[in-house]
């Protein structure tokens, strides 16, 4: 839910669909949600980019968690995507308010289908990141492949997005669950074993971790240097 983008059909009707869900709500969706997007701060404080590196977000929404990103690590290149048009004119907005214009690159794309070379002239990055974004995606298998086809050699895949809440009370999952369903959100119960199975077919190294009582999922996929 950090980002907005993806879809079954794709193309003009995914972008539609997600234009449609965030048309209002992107003026009020960095103020709502940090109650809700638990553990991004986190994920963005564990991938430690390397000097002069690259850094790129999968569906990057209001460009929130780019901003982060570029002020904790200034020594790199950011790059973001999003399918929704509306979503990258506000992230636009807030990157160029904050000053990162320069430093922070945007385009349009689709996470289920997308090439580093063709939306921004690179082979591919050092991080790459997706917040809060597979639970809104349908065909999300496609977007961990797609994501991790775009990390270097020796980089990582960094994941977080909700879990199952199976160790928190009942009322609370059932009433969350009623109100993610509401923006297209349904958590991927089978994420873990999916990175798994990608990381075997692609020879690289999982770590997943279960976070705040099962709130949210947090993963990292690992590329060997070579």
């Amino acid at each position: 839910m950090g980002a907005a983008h993806g879809s079954a059909d794709g193309g003009e009707d995914a972008r539609q669909h997600m234009d449609g869900i965030y048309k209002y709500q992107r003026y009020i969706y960095d103020v709502t949600r940090k109650y809700f997007l638990l553990g991004r701060d986190t994920l963005l404080r564990d991938m430690a980019p390397p000097d002069g590196g690259t850094v790129l977000e999968v569906g990057c929404g209001t460009g929130r968690n780019l901003i982060v990103a570029a002020r904790r690590y200034p020594k790199t290149k950011c790059f973001g995507f999003d399918i929704s048009t509306m979503m990258l004119e506000t992230a636009r907005a807030n990157i160029k308010a904050a000053g990162l214009d320069g430093r922070i690159t945007l385009a349009e794309g689709d996470a289920t289908d997308f090439s580093a070379e063709q939306l921004f002239a690179e082979s591919g990055f050092d991080r790459v990141f997706v917040s809060y974004s597979l639970s809104m995606i349908p065909p999300w298998r496609e977007a961990c492949e797609q994501a991790l086809q775009a990390v270097k050699p020796g980089g990582s895949l960094h994941i977080v997005d909700f879990g199952q809440q199976e160790k928190l009370p009942g009322l609370f999952k059932s009433g969350l669950h009623a109100w993610l369903a509401k923006f297209d959100v349904e958590p991927r119960p089978d994420l873990e074993d999916e990175l798994k199975a990608l990381a075997e077919r692609t020879g690289c190294k999982l770590r997943f971790e279960r976070i705040l009582r099962d709130y949210a999922h947090h993963a990292i996929v690992t590329k060997p240097a070579s």
